[in-house]
Parts: structure tokens; sequence; C-alpha cells
């Protein structure tokens, strides 16, 4: 049975629409605005959560998985290089952000392009990887894992955070990968209140 990536895609892909969103905010002078860093601050806490479960949870899985593939282990290492990479490039811009320095856009191009990075060796090596090698059922546990983590609370937030923008089809694909109840609760009340949240300067 093939493991359906659909929802890391998707949030592969909210990633990058928010560093865009970022990008954008700072050419237009919008970076201190307080729906720009509202957005920011979402965008660190998702991300954050989504490294986290890969590192403590779905990497070792996987590792599990690799005894004796020297070279497919290392791909696993180079994984949890890129993660450590990204950190201090969030940190950066933190403080780019807080401080109104003029260093701000040269830093959003680089986090921008160090996470594209690794988002696109994921897609491309690591997932076809676990494709291979895990089952079913691990990647339940680390999906499972992950609601765990997000809880209700961050689930409100979480869906319609992923489709926030995103084109149609996906959108669709995205929430018919959802239990029908998550389907039903973000119709009627996750994204109305997540919409009033106003992330990068969204009404």
């Amino acid at each position: 049975m093939s493991i359906d990536f659909t929802a890391m895609y998707a949030a592969h892909d909210a990633f990058r629409r928010d560093l865009e969103r970022l990008a954008r905010a700072v050419d237009d002078g919008r970076a201190h605005t307080p729906g720009v860093r509202a957005g920011w601050e979402n965008f660190k806490h998702q991300l954050h959560i989504h490294h986290t479960a890969e590192d403590s949870d779905l990497w070792p899985r996987t590792r599990q998985r690799l005894a004796g593939r020297p070279r497919d282990l290392a791909l696993l290492d180079d994984m949890e290089a890129e993660h450590s990479r990204i950190d201090p490039l969030l940190a950066a811009v933190d403080t780019a952000l807080a401080e109104r320095t003029p260093e701000l856009p040269d830093l959003v191009r680089a986090l921008t392009a160090t996470l594209d990075d690794h988002l696109k060796h994921e897609e491309d090596a690591a997932l076809p990887l676990m494709q291979d090698v895990l089952t079913a059922a691990d990647w339940a546990a680390f999906t499972g894992r992950m609601r765990e983590v997000q809880g209700l609370r961050g689930a409100a937030v979480f869906v319609p955070w992923i489709v926030d923008g995103a084109p149609a089809p996906d959108r669709s694909a995205f929430l018919a990968a959802m239990p029908p109840p998550v389907r039903i609760l973000n119709r009627l009340f996750w994204e109305g209140s997540y919409r009033r949240q106003g992330f990068w300067g969204a009404t």
C-alpha cells in the first residue's frame, strides 16, 4: 500500500507561499505591520512543528528501516543538517524584523532559497525513499503524532492555513485527505476564524 503524501506536499506549498507573502510585504514596506508580523509568527510556528516532528519521529522511524544502507542513511543526515541551517536564518529574519535593519530583504531571500532547496531535496529524494521503506502503519503513526502535537486548537489554524490561497484542485485534494469531521469544522468554524486573524494583512 502506497503512502499518501498529499498533506506533506500541501504543507511544503504553504511554507513557500508564506515566504512569498513575506517577500512581497518587505518589498512593499509592510513588513512591520501587525498582519505581516502575525503571519510570520504563524509561519514559524507551523515550520517548527513540522520540522520537530520530522526530527523526533519521522527520520528515526525511517532510519530503523534502513539498516545496512549507508547511502540512504546519509540522506537522512542531510535532511537533519538542512534543518539546522534553516534555524539561524529564521532567527536572523526575526532580528531584522524587530530592529528594522536594511539587511531584511537579503535575509528573506536567503531564507527562501535555503528552505526551498531543502523542501525540493526532501520531495525529490527523501519522500521516494520513505515511500519505498515505510509502511502505511509507520506513516499513520507519524501523522498521528503530528495531530497530537497540534491538538484541536492547532488544527483549527493548521487546516485553513494550508488551504489559504491554494489552487482549487490542491485545496480539494488536501481536504479530501482529511477526516469528514475536520472538513465540517473547517467549513463551519475554522476558516472564518482564520480569516479574522488577518495573517499577512488579509481580512
